[in-house]
C-alpha cells in the first residue's frame, strides 16, 4: 500500500500481492495557502499514474484554511481478510475523523482486463516511470519558484551582486527547465537555485532571530 499527494488530491494505492490483513498510515498537509480541503482518491491498478488506474472510491476531507504546511492530516487505510478495505483521515488540529469505507476492495473487472492493464504496466513501465519523476521534480520546481521571489524581495538588501546574480541565474535554468520536460535537468537546476539561496535563508533567519530578541522582555 503506498500513498501520494498532488496538490488538493491525494492518491492512496493497495498494491497487488499485499499481504492481508494490513495497515498503513502516513501524515499529510496542505499542499498551498488557504487551501481549504484534501481530496483522498482509492485507486486499484500497476501504473504509476492515478489516471491510468481504477478508481475504488473517494472523500473530501475539510479543514480550516492555514498557510502552506501548515495543515496537518492523518491517513490511515486497513485492509482486512474480507477484503474491506477502511480509510480514516483526521484533522488533526479538531480531531474530526472521516471514514471511507469499501465493502469489496476489488473493482468488477473481467480477467481480461485485469491482464491488460498488468500488460500495459510492463509495456509502459519507462514511460510512466519518466512522467512520475518528471511530475514530481516539476511540482518541487512550482513550489520552489515563488518561495525565491518571495525571499530574494525580503532579503535582497542582505546580498551582494554577485549572490544576487547567482540566484536570478539559477532561478532562470528552472524556468528554463520547466519548458524543456527532461526531469533530469530539472532536479539538477531546482538543486543549484536551492544551493544558490542558502545564504540568503540564513540571512533571512538572522534577521527573524534578531528582531525576535529586540522584542523580548
Amino acid at each position: 500500500i503506498s500513498a501520494c499527494l498532488v496538490g488538493s488530491e491525494m492518491c492512496i494505492r493497495d498494491r497487488r500481492n499485499t499481504t492481508i490483513p494490513c495497515k498503513a498510515g502516513e501524515m499529510f498537509t496542505n499542499a498551498v495557502a488557504g487551501q481549504k480541503a484534501v481530496r483522498i482518491r482509492v485507486l486499484q491498478g500497476e501504473r504509476e499514474m492515478a489516471r491510468d488506474n481504477w478508481e475504488l472510491g473517494q472523500i473530501d476531507v475539510p479543514f480550516a484554511p492555514a498557510p502552506k504546511g501548515q495543515a496537518r492530516i492523518g491517513v490511515q487505510f486497513r485492509l482486512d481478510e474480507n477484503g474491506i478495505l477502511e480509510v480514516l483521515a483526521r484533522d488533526v488540529s479538531t480531531g474530526k475523523d472521516q471514514v471511507l469505507v469499501i465493502e469489496n476492495s476489488a473493482v468488477d473487472v473481467s480477467d481480461e482486463k485485469v491482464g491488460q492493464m498488468v500488460s500495459e504496466s510492463v509495456e509502459h513501465a519507462f514511460a510512466d516511470m519518466s512522467e512520475r519523476v518528471w511530475t514530481e521534480a516539476k511540482l518541487k520546481a512550482e513550489e520552489l519558484l515563488p518561495a525565491v521571489d518571495a525571499a530574494l524581495e525580503l532579503g535582497r538588501q542582505w546580498l551582494n551582486d554577485d549572490e544576487v546574480e547567482e540566484i536570478e541565474k539559477s532561478r532562470a535554468e528552472v524556468d528554463a527547465a520547466l519548458q524543456g520536460g527532461d526531469a533530469n535537468v530539472l532536479k539538477r537546476a531546482v538543486q543549484r537555485l536551492d544551493q544558490a539561496t542558502e545564504s540568503l535563508a540564513a540571512k533571512i533567519v538572522e534577521q527573524a532571530i534578531d528582531q525576535a530578541s529586540e522584542w523580548s522582555p
